[in-house]
């Protein structure tokens, strides 16, 4: 677990609506990082290689690409904008040279292949190097075309657009096991799609009532199972997780498990309902373990086991009594994410003041580290950071008083191998590593 961490390098931009991350990602071998912002853009950051004749010297991320994904578009016939802002991305598998991945705003999901190009063709027929066709009675003799090295240039093309599928805005994508096909999730529906198709998808969850007004609960967050392709589950605003077999059924309207905690009647609040909402669902890496986030704590929990989670890590508790306030302001409705590292041995999610707590499950130690850029300077050791929430202070402590409830940690993501992470705070793209001894 990286308790002693070092910064690697930060993106930083102006601080405009435009420029705040809204979803980070890793790929498969961890060597790209992808970060989505609220303006449409998708910014890939590729991992250099190691320095060889330096010792204990590790490949840094720098930017590989970047791209507008998503414009912001209005739907006339019901009146209303559609956001550019980019909600999530998933890589695919890698399969050649070239990489592939999801994006998606609240309605349209696009597939985008960035692949590198170092040569180009000289030597046309047909037309000159400027690209003008040739009048073909000035053509005397055939050419051989041939490749010229070029500076490496680095393009993004649109493949498939997959549109028109949701009513309602889209809050989770997830690329099955079988690579084939994936979901797409919004309020009341998920969506099965095909890479290959298009022009449709089928609704395999649909918890839309006939009568709206009878309306209780809506999706949250939607995952497939990493390995068994049949097997997804999705969190609801009721604080349940639903585990759906689609062998058993093709419209999974009947759960196969159903994860709930009985709630303690004597901590019953008015608050409630809205801190029990699962903000985020993610499956283990070996796929045994499920883990949630909701507004104050995560919770791990064995899929073998419906009744309560096997572990519950309080986020920040200390927040409880702040509760009223947060509501007003609306931070009460924040949706934080969490991830596993590569083992599993370890879990991570965001909080408020640029606080980021990370969880290790083996010896229960737990820590908070602060992403900010007064304490990011190249190769400093991150200090673990305590909240205080009454009484006499001590020297290192901060007040829950004086937290910062606009600066906040929504989304990060872990290295699937190393102990590599990357934390987004508003605009600023933080990428921490283990210490190196």
């Amino acid at each position: 677990m990286p308790v002693n961490t070092k910064r690697q390098d930060t993106w930083k931009g102006i601080v405009q609506r435009s420029d705040i991350i809204s979803t980070v990602e890793f790929n498969y071998s961890g060597d790209l990082l992808a970060t989505g912002d609220k303006g449409g853009r998708v910014v890939i950051f590729q991992r250099e290689q190691e320095n060889k004749g330096r010792t204990h010297s590790r490949g840094e991320y720098n930017v590989y690409s970047t791209f507008q994904s998503h414009e912001p578009e209005f739907d006339y016939l019901k009146s209303l904008e559609i956001e550019e802002k980019i909600n999530k991305i998933r890589w695919l598998p890698q399969q050649n040279a070239a990489h592939f991945l999801l994006s998606t705003n609240d309605k349209t999901i696009k597939l985008w292949k960035i692949s590198e190009r170092d040569k180009r063709a000289e030597g046309y027929n047909l037309k000159d190097e400027d690209g003008r066709l040739r009048d073909p009675f000035r053509i005397t003799a055939l050419r051989v075309p041939i490749l010229k090295p070029m500076d490496l240039m680095v393009e993004a093309s649109p493949r498939r657009i997959f549109a028109n599928a949701h009513t309602y805005h889209i809050n989770s994508i997830s690329v099955n096991s079988d690579h084939e096909t994936y979901l797409s999730a919004d309020d009341l529906r998920i969506n099965l799609w095909h890479l290959e198709i298009t022009d449709r998808s089928f609704n395999i969850v649909d918890i839309k009532p006939a009568n709206m007004e009878e309306l209780t609960e809506v999706i949250t967050a939607a995952e497939f199972h990493p390995h068994q392709c049949n097997v997804l589950v999705y969190s609801s605003s009721k604080g349940t997780i639903r585990l759906c077999d689609m062998r058993s059924s093709a419209l999974c309207d009947r759960h196969a498990k159903f994860f709930e905690e009985p709630e303690d009647p004597s901590s019953r609040s008015f608050f409630s309902e809205i801190i029990s909402s699962i903000s985020d669902v993610k499956f283990s890496h070996s796929g045994r373990y499920m883990m949630t986030r909701d507004y104050l704590s995560v919770k791990v929990w064995d899929l073998n086991m419906e009744g309560r989670p096997v572990e519950t890590h309080q986020v920040h508790e200390y927040l409880r009594s702040k509760l009223c306030s947060l509501y007003e302001n609306d931070c009460i409705f924040d949706k934080f994410e969490c991830c596993w590292n590569g083992s599993d041995s370890a879990i991570m999610t965001g909080s408020y003041n640029n606080f980021f707590r990370m969880f290790d499950r083996n010896t229960r130690r737990d820590v908070t580290l602060e992403a900010s850029r007064e304490n990011s300077k190249p190769r400093a050791c991150l200090k673990p950071r305590k909240v205080c929430t009454g009484g006499k202070r001590k020297k290192d402590e901060i007040s829950v008083d004086s937290l910062d409830f606009n600066k906040k940690i929504l989304h990060t993501a872990w290295h699937p191998m190393e102990s590599i992470i990357a934390v987004a705070a508003t605009n600023n793209l933080y990428i921490f590593q283990d210490k190196i001894n």
